[in-house]
């Protein structure tokens, strides 16, 4: 069966984990990443013969591939190397190395001149060095003890790391934009693993989908440039988000000091489908070595429409990596009148991007908070900034977003060609967030939020503001968040007049928006005045509750967005149902979550970004999975598809994969059976009540055994089970039921209760006999029947499982604000309902009480 993009990565991260045994995951990454590399460079250069030299057995292609390669020679590798740029020789592909293995030939020394002999074939271009030193000894060195202690070892661990990758046609899954996909998130999971070592080479997914999405939205990008690319992942989100013909024509620039990486970078965007001649990455230092310059413009800088960057933090030796240090005529920083401090970097490399973004251009920059309120010369540059009218957006974000990291981190937006009066916007995103294992983890909505917040210039209470200059200026130009974004104090202050004389305040229940907006009169009758700004709760809170949720107001409005989702579910199971290869899945997905928000925004008091969550979580459990089979398969096809239900047996060196029955691709068996086996499941849980009411008689007989003096105890309490030490169980023993009963009169009581708690046992044998057959017979029939589903069982499963709960989902973001006002209002009562007086007269009554009994005592 083909596999699936979550499949595939799933299979490489779990063998990755497999195989590396205690290699630190930094390191071990360039052994994976730059074999799987290595595979692609092979597969291109077997499909680049294929097509031109068009074999006559397609099918052989490795063995006309070396005949071809023994008649024709350099004429034949010049003419890859033409269509490549490139060319792996016939006994140095990766299939060669497969080939070795199955014949029992393979020797690691092969795998090392074969990447040594790569850069040997590259088309020698003054300005194209994209292939360059990827498989470098000083990086992927297959002597390295760490891969094993000896030849053997290492040769076995390179062998099975070989192995990992043998089915996978890269070619195809690059066509399919599966591989680059693939190779991104393997980077992701070992910058996860490799903790703080991942800061050099990963910006989080979520930190660059609020970067990319930014930029996509609001500007024209025909170039890029990032220069502390890491592994390139900023520039390619950025990729994803544009349209098909933008990306064709966009040019990326980076620059990375680390060497590894830099080839890390490359080799990612190559595997996106990056043409070589659309990319210019440099290994160096950014700031030490000014790139990319225009020698015609000294004084310029080359120009980018988009700058993004995601540099070292706080860097204290930004000016110290050279003979000599930079100075502030340095055409970068002389338009600030001064540098940095040299302890603290981050403004070098903001200037750097300023310095190279063009006059229509955007910048988008994570940095540390310190940027937006320390003082000396980067408060200087602050102002700078500001009076030049560079600074956009900034963009609060979380704590403990990065692995390297538990530091709050916030995004600087940046334009040269802002309107003279615009105000800086203020986003504090720092509190909207889950948390996942350690880390802190931007949802969808959360996402769709702060760039929806920034693409339309909202001003939210409590989340963002727009800070004219004025304002900026009179705080000093000190831009630390809270001095313009005030949190919302969920916690409603404590009243002392309500806590001295009793009463919720009047400003609470004014404060209850929606309930007052919504359902007033309903709330109105539901309180009394007793003094002036002051009322009580008259009407029991879940009388009151029923009430209001059973409102026609509030019905029709359910109503209303029920029926809306239904319409929208309709129209989308229609489009998943046309899905085929040529579907931009990526572009439905978009459609759906945006037509979401449309009909949520429309209505009053209801989280629009809750429900854009729902649709985000549709997509993530299940639909981008299924969409893409179903593109390859076919709609109905791919829902009839079963495939080994794999499961791992055995410890340590017996640790093994093995087949247990079947399971659907796209729909779960226990939706099946919920489904079309209703009645054999009613059966079977039926039989599972009578189980455990057995097993409730069993255990009352039981208790009543170990009650001395009674007719149970007599008769029963020596078949209780007991441990080594005579100590009593809380069950029987059925072999010493059996032989008593051999031994007593059938006539007498004990007999009776002897015969009773023997048959339990019978029973009990047979139901859970009867359980396990027909749960086996029902999960071996929903086996069988995955593939023998029709067209309308197939169209009830699929919208069951993609959109099963979702308008019950959507109709709650009516009802939940409603009840946590409710919930507030019976929180207000009970804080004020007791009062001075009513404390001082329970302590009176109580003093009371305790004179009376202590008069009542008598000394003996």
């Amino acid at each position: 069966m083909v596999k699936t993009s979550d499949e595939i990565k799933r299979l490489l991260w779990d063998g990755a984990n497999d195989l590396r045994g205690s290699m630190d995951a930094s390191k071990y990454k360039d052994y994976m990443l730059g074999l799987m590399f290595y595979k692609f460079l092979s597969d291109k250069t077997l499909e680049a013969f294929k097509d031109a030299a068009q074999p006559k057995d397609k099918t052989k292609l490795l063995e006309e591939y070396k005949q071809a390669y023994i008649e024709y020679g350099k004429d034949l590798t010049t003419m890859i190397q033409d269509m490549l740029g490139y060319y792996v020789q016939p006994d140095y592909l990766y299939q060669s190395w497969l080939e070795d293995i199955k014949n029992g030939d393979f020797e690691l020394q092969k795998v090392i001149d074969s990447l040594n002999a790569f850069e040997r074939t590259i088309t020698v271009h003054e300005d194209n060095n994209d292939f360059k030193g990827l498989f470098s000894s000083s990086i992927i060195d297959l002597n390295n003890s760490a891969l094993g202690s000896d030849l053997h070892k290492r040769s076995k661990n390179i062998k099975d790391l070989i192995l990992l990758f043998s089915d996978l046609d890269m070619v195809t899954l690059q066509e399919e934009d599966i591989l680059g996909d693939a190779y991104e998130y393997l980077i992701a999971q070992f910058a996860s693993n490799a903790g703080k070592k991942a800061g050099e080479f990963y910006t989080p997914r979520q930190v660059s989908e609020v970067m990319a999405q930014i930029i996509a939205k609001t500007t024209d990008v025909k170039s890029i440039y990032d220069p502390t690319v890491g592994s390139g992942s900023l520039l390619l989100t950025v990729k994803k988000h544009l349209s098909k013909d933008a990306q064709r024509i966009l040019h990326y620039y980076g620059q990375e000091y680390i060497t590894e990486t830099y080839n890390l970078t490359r080799m990612n965007l190559l595997l996106h489908g990056v043409r070589p001649e659309k990319m210019d990455i440099r290994n160096g230092n950014t700031l030490a070595q000014d790139w990319p310059e225009d020698p015609s413009k000294p004084n310029e800088g080359v120009q980018f429409d988009a700058v993004v960057m995601n540099p070292p933090y706080s860097d204290k030796k930004w000016n110290e990596r050279e003979d000599m240090p930079l100075k502030v005529s340095d055409p970068r920083f002389s338009d600030f009148g001064v540098l940095p401090p040299n302890t603290k970097g981050d403004f070098a490399y903001l200037m750097h991007g300023l310095y190279h973004l063009g006059q229509q251009g955007t910048m988008a920059i994570v940095l540390p908070h310190g940027v937006l309120f320390r003082g000396s010369s980067e408060g200087e540059i602050r102002k700078r900034l500001i009076e030049k009218n560079y600074l956009d957006t900034i963009i609060g974000l979380p704590s403990n977003l990065f692995t390297n990291t538990g530091i709050p981190v916030c995004v600087l937006i940046l334009k040269k060609n802002r309107a003279l009066d615009a105000p800086v916007q203020i986003i504090d995103a720092s509190k909207n967030f889950i948390k996942v294992a350690k880390q802190n983890v931007l949802q969808e909505k959360d996402i769709a939020k702060i760039v929806d917040t920034h693409v339309n210039k909202l001003e939210i209470k409590g989340y963002s503001h727009l800070a004219p200059r004025e304002e900026i200026i009179e705080n000093e130009y000190n831009l630390n968040i809270p001095r313009y974004v005030e949190s919302i104090e969920k916690d409603i202050p404590q009243d002392v007049d309500g806590h001295l004389y009793g009463g919720i305040p009047q400003h609470n229940i004014d404060g209850l928006e929606i309930l007052n907006d919504t359902v007033k009169d309903k709330l109105q009758s539901a309180l009394e005045p007793i003094r002036k700004g002051y009322v009580n709760l008259v009407k029991d809170i879940n009388e009151l509750t029923e009430e209001v949720l059973n409102d026609e107001r509030v019905q029709e409005k359910s109503s209303k967005i029920a029926d809306e989702i239904n319409v929208y579910i309709n129209k989308y199971m229609n489009e998943i149902k046309q899905i085929n290869k040529d579907t931009p899945l990526v572009d439905l997905r978009e459609n759906m979550l945006n037509e979401i928000k449309e009909i949520l925004t429309s209505y009053r008091h209801v989280d629009t970004y809750l429900g854009y969550q729902v649709v985000a979580e549709i997509w993530k459990e299940g639909l981008s999975h299924d969409a893409e089979l179903i593109a390859l398969e076919g709609y109905y096809n791919a829902a009839r598809i079963r495939k080994e239900n794999m499961v791992t047996k055995g410890t340590g060196d017996k640790k093994r994969q093995e087949q247990d029955g079947w399971i659907g691709a796209v729909i779960p068996n226990e939706l099946i059976i919920s489904e079309l086996y209703q009645d054999e499941q009613e059966e079977i849980e039926s039989l599972k009540m009578r189980l455990s009411e057995i097993e409730s008689e069993l255990n009352e007989l039981v208790e009543a055994a170990k009650v001395e003096d009674s007719e149970e105890y007599d008769a029963l309490y020596d078949v209780i089970k007991k441990n080594e030490e005579d100590e009593l169980q809380d069950a029987f023993e059925s072999k010493k039921v059996k032989a008593e009963l051999k031994t007593i009169d059938k006539n007498s009581d004990e007999y009776k209760l002897l015969k009773k708690v023997d048959k339990l046992f019978t029973e009990k044998s047979k139901v859970s006999k009867d359980v396990k057959s027909k749960d086996k017979d029902l999960k071996e029939a929903a086996q069988f029947r995955i593939t023998e589903l029709n067209d309308e069982e197939v169209e009830l499963l699929t919208q069951k499982k993609w959109f099963g709960d979702t308008v019950d989902k959507i109709v709650l973001l009516v009802e939940q604000p409603i009840k946590d006002e409710l919930f507030t209002l019976e929180m207000l009562h009970d804080r004020y309902k007791d009062t001075l007086d009513d404390i001082d007269s329970e302590i009176s009554e109580l003093e009371k009480s305790l004179e009376e009994m202590m008069g009542s005592l008598v000394v003996m």
